[in-house]
């Protein structure tokens, strides 16, 4: 038991002699690298103050929208006509105000930079000028379904709907439902064909009998146009047609006979006339007496 006692501890004296061996191998292997480290690393460059108080440059950008700005030049480049139609077409639209700036933005005509197409802006009898602010100008001020009705009780005698078309955005249904609700007449005019707006005034409400409707139907009218204008005569009132003058310009085709043209009388060479060429006398020997 002794001798190996003896043994066991000679072994860990050596494990431990190894290990403190390894450790001192160990560390100045570290030492050495670190001084080669500290030996082949370059000195720091000194940089320029001026270099450091500068700040990086951007880059530059180009604009490419290339399509846009050929537009541009298009609209200004057309002719102050198009220009005009350009400029109410947007006030009519938006029907808001827009100074010059504001219209270059929305549509691209330099108002303020073209002098003829300003002074033909401001002169336009379809646009406000108030001095600052260019807006739609309609031929009548109304701005709702109240207004216009309000308005058409002022024609009994009809307003055509024609005039009333630009009043405002939404005036052609404001129309069909005033129709609707039997507080107008929407008529169509037998010569023009255009619609006739006409009020149909509620204080007036008047009901006709069932009787007097069908009586009235029952009434048959000629049908040959030169009938009822002979019946309108006779009743004293002028016909708006004249039937038997239309059918005669049908009938010629409606063509004027042309006057005859005159013909034109030849001049003869007798021995009064004044001869200029009186050294060809060949060209005079047949004259008439």
């Amino acid at each position: 038991m002794g001798s190996l006692r003896e043994s066991l501890n000679r072994f860990n004296k050596q494990q431990e002699k190894c290990q403190s061996t390894l450790t001192s191998i160990a560390a100045s292997a570290a030492g050495s690298k670190a001084s080669n480290r500290t030996t082949t690393t370059p000195a720091p460059r000194a940089v320029p103050a001026s270099t450091l108080s500068k700040s990086p440059v951007p880059a530059v950008k180009f604009s490419n929208d290339t399509e846009r700005l050929q537009h541009i030049n298009n609209v200004r480049k057309s002719p102050v006509g198009a220009q005009i139609k350009k400029v109410i077409d947007l006030l009519f639209e938006s029907r808001q105000s827009f100074t010059a700036e504001q219209i270059n933005e929305a549509c691209y005509v330099d108002v303020k930079g073209n002098k003829a197409v300003f002074e033909s802006l401001a002169k336009n009898p379809k646009v406000n000028y108030d001095g600052k602010r260019f807006s739609y100008k309609s031929k009548h001020n109304v701005r709702d379904q109240k207004e216009l009705l309000k308005l058409i009780r002022t024609f009994p005698e009809g307003i055509a709907v024609a005039d009333l078309k630009d009043a405002y955005p939404t005036v052609m249904d404001d129309l069909q439902a005033l129709k609707a609700g039997r507080q107008i007449w929407l008529l169509s005019n037998f010569d023009s064909q255009e619609e006739i707006a006409y009020p149909n005034d509620p204080r007036v409400p008047i009901k006709v009998d069932d009787e007097l409707k069908q009586l009235f139907r029952s009434i048959e009218l000629p049908r040959d146009m030169l009938d009822i204008e002979r019946d309108l005569q006779k009743n004293g009132m002028k016909p708006a047609t004249n039937t038997a003058k239309r059918r005669v310009m049908a009938q010629n085709g409606n063509i004027l006979n042309k006057p005859k043209q005159k013909k034109k009388k030849k001049t003869e060479i007798s021995k009064r006339t004044k001869l200029t060429n009186a050294h060809l006398p060949e060209l005079f020997r047949n004259l008439n007496g």
